[in-house]
């Protein structure tokens, strides 16, 4: 399959890091299809470690696809809360929300059931009990259902947009002005599928932020989000031409990223605020800022 072309944050990076962040699939998957021949770059077979080039054309061959993963648990999965109604956890980054075909790492949905947890049964067969979704890279806090009548709550809930999601993002620069909203619809990059990008009619998308530091290198941001579209905080930063630090993808700088050790975008869910879908009660959840990004954010402030 045809992934398209490198962009320029990936540019000198190796070809199974980028297309395990063009694609989402997990490097250990890209890396058997790299040895089977089928990493692909203008048309030839290369090595998993060969360097791409912006603008290089980057395919994969993929052949059928892997099982999806079973239940496993995951060490740093951390239970926030839990009731016969709903589940809150910390996600460490590097785990889906929910087992896919192509990602054959850990999730959200494989470790509650690996750990003996009963969610509830609505919903598509693979991520049952699932109102909201994080990015495999985006570290914080998620709510699961459990009950079938709290799947439905939580679901209108989300739609409604009576759910508060608060996240900390560390970006490239200082936004001008230091607070604001941004309003711009965002749907699949035309020539790039696996990629978003702001579009005229692609889906409404809404988000808040206001700027807490400003530092040299980066300015540490607390956003809001009014609707929940795919790589939403990603893409409205980067449309700023504030890319979060790390997101190669829409345009970090990958030599920041490497001055810092991260692996990721320095994006993390650090709140979440919900009524409890039984009796209403308010429920408000905070998370840390984890190991690596508390790391970076201290390089970034001694700079």
């Amino acid at each position: 399959m045809s992934l398209g072309l490198v962009p320029e944050g990936l540019d000198g990076e190796r070809a199974d890091v980028a297309a395990s962040r063009m694609t989402g699939l997990s490097r250990s998957r890209v890396e058997q299809i790299a040895a089977a021949n089928g990493l692909l770059v203008d048309g030839v077979p290369v090595h998993k470690s060969f360097k791409v080039a912006a603008g290089a054309l980057l395919e994969l061959a993929t052949g059928p696809e892997p099982a999806m993963v079973g239940p496993q648990l995951v060490e740093d999965m951390r239970i926030v809360f839990d009731d016969p109604d709903i589940v809150v956890v910390d996600k460490p980054a590097f785990v889906a929300a929910h087992p896919s075909l192509g990602w054959d790492g850990p999730s959200v949905t494989g470790h509650l059931a690996a750990a003996g947890f009963r969610v509830s049964t609505s919903g598509p067969p693979e991520r049952q009990g699932v109102v909201q979704r994080l990015d495999v890279g985006t570290s914080g806090l998620m709510v699961v259902a459990k009950s079938e009548a709290a799947y439905s709550i939580l679901k209108q809930a989300f739609r409604d947009r009576t759910v508060r999601k608060t996240y900390r993002a560390l970006v490239q620069g200082y936004p001008d002005p230091l607070a604001g909203m941004i309003d711009a619809a965002i749907g699949h990059a035309r020539s790039e599928q696996w990629k978003m990008a702001l579009r005229a009619d692609g889906r409404p998308a809404v988000t808040h932020y206001r700027t807490l530091e400003v530092q040299r290198a980066a300015s540490l941001l607390e956003v809001e989000l009014e609707t929940g579209r795919t790589h939403q905080i990603r893409v409205h930063l980067a449309g700023l031409h504030h890319p979060c630090v790390g997101d190669r993808l829409y345009g970090g700088d990958p030599s920041l990223a490497r001055r810092l050790g991260l692996e990721r975008q320095w994006l993390h869910a650090a709140a979440l605020g919900f009524a409890h879908p039984q009796d209403g009660r308010p429920l408000d959840f905070v998370s840390p800022d984890p190991p690596d990004l508390a790391r970076a954010l201290e390089l970034v402030r001694r700079d």
